[in-house]
């Protein structure tokens, strides 16, 4: 009874006050200096946060869009992640509720276990409101003030990855203690310039070539931004070039190149890693990625990809992360051409990858997690982004009806 008082509690009342309500029926359960949201159905104000004004006011998207790729509904994260530059202690409960889902966060006061079940009851409830509020809105406004923040987010994000690639570059020459002081300077500058010019022209020829290229000469444009990255780093670069040059649509071309680069740059960020591979395959109606490296393989050092996971997802695309601990990381990056026919299939379990089916199976059999990820070898991290994934390309809501889903296909 209880839940339900504090269910209806939060729900009753404005829209724009939810979270005060949320924060002031929660404070004693979960101690807490400030509660954010971020809703991806929402596309006008997709981030929303209340509490201290030094933390509520510094929360940004960014800080919370990994989180909604990778926290699993009905599985909440309690961890540490960092916020206006600083690390703070967070619980992070997502919801399935909504098509796109969505994350609330509670910035805690210490680092303290907090109990999770009823909370995530709650926010479901809460999740499933919000939903119906905004389908009760005209349906060409929604449509409308989504496309725009989409486009506005993908742009931000591309251009952020470029500033990244750059800082990445200056970075790695003003390290290099074979470069004396002099040199190092002069190459700085002249990388700078270079990257000035290139946020003016690359990001906005790319986005308006609307026709195709050969998959060679886009790959070798990759090609070239990386070499360009890495040169006066540590890590060696290897490349796979497609290994035919079938035309590929540009914006395709173009997508591939922004996540790769964020997955490069993610992957800089971690320790000992000394080389990085890139592959393109495209069948025409698919072009995969794949990037690895010999790094710690720990899923945890590159959280920020939930970012990327979820702008892929929005495109109809998809992110698959592998990690195997002491071997290194593994990107399968898939970017589909909307002018691809849709193949009619009466598998439902089509749309799942090699590594998700070999999950699937597993969870199927009433596996758990670190069950799977022993019997996968593979950490249990990577299982709860492979589960993650299965749900969402499966439509369903939990683990339960995506083991019907198997039995019932394995059944025809």
């Amino acid at each position: 009874m209880a839940d339900v008082l504090a269910a209806a509690q939060v729900i009753d009342g404005p829209t724009e006050e939810l979270l005060q309500r949320l924060s002031l029926a929660t404070a004693d359960l979960v101690p807490h200096r400030a509660v954010a949201q971020l809703a991806s159905q929402c596309a006008s104000t997709p981030v929303t946060a209340y509490g201290d004004p030094a933390v509520s006011g510094a929360i940004t998207g960014a800080d919370l869009a990994g989180l909604l790729g990778t926290v699993t509904a009905g599985h909440p994260w309690q961890g540490v992640i960092p916020i206006a530059g600083a690390q703070h202690p967070v619980l992070a409960i997502s919801s399935d509720r909504a098509p796109r889902g969505s994350v609330v966060v509670f910035v805690l006061t210490d680092d303290r276990a907090v109990p999770v079940d009823q909370l995530q009851a709650l926010w479901d409830v809460v999740t499933a409101h919000m939903y119906r509020l905004t389908l009760e809105r005209e349906p060409g406004a929604i449509a409308q003030n989504r496309a725009v923040a989409e486009a506005r987010n993908d742009l931000a994000a591309e251009l952020g990855e470029a500033h990244a690639a750059t800082l990445a570059t200056i970075l790695g020459v003003l390290r290099n203690q074979r470069i004396d002081d002099a040199a190092a300077r002069t190459m700085a500058v002249e990388l700078a310039l270079n990257g000035l010019a290139e946020l003016r022209t690359d990001t906005q020829r790319d986005r308006v070539c609307s026709g195709e290229e050969p998959a060679g000469r886009a790959f070798d444009r990759l090609a070239d931004s990386l070499r360009a990255l890495l040169r006066h780093g540590p890590v060696e670069l290897e490349v796979d070039a497609p290994g035919n040059d079938q035309l590929v649509p540009a914006a395709v071309a173009h997508a591939a190149r922004v996540a790769v680069r964020s997955v490069v740059l993610a992957m800089l960020t971690q320790d000992d890693v000394r080389r990085i591979r890139v592959a393109w395959r495209w069948d025409g109606k698919e072009l995969v990625s794949t990037v690895r490296d010999d790094g710690p393989g720990l899923l945890a050092n590159v959280l920020d990809l939930g970012q990327l996971s979820e702008r892929l997802r929005l495109h109809e695309g998809d992110l698959d992360l592998d990690a195997v601990p002491g071997w290194g990381l593994t990107a399968r990056i898939t970017v589909r051409t909307s002018q691809a026919p849709q193949t009619v299939t009466s598998d439902p379990l089509s749309p799942l990858g090699a590594r998700e089916l070999e999950v699937l199976e597993r969870l199927s059999q009433g596996h758990r997690n670190r069950s799977i990820a022993d019997d996968l070898h593979i950490s249990e991290s990577t299982v709860k982004f492979h589960v993650a994934n299965i749900l969402t390309k499966l439509a369903v809501a939990s683990r339960t009806q995506a083991a019907a889903l198997y039995h019932a296909s394995a059944a025809v």
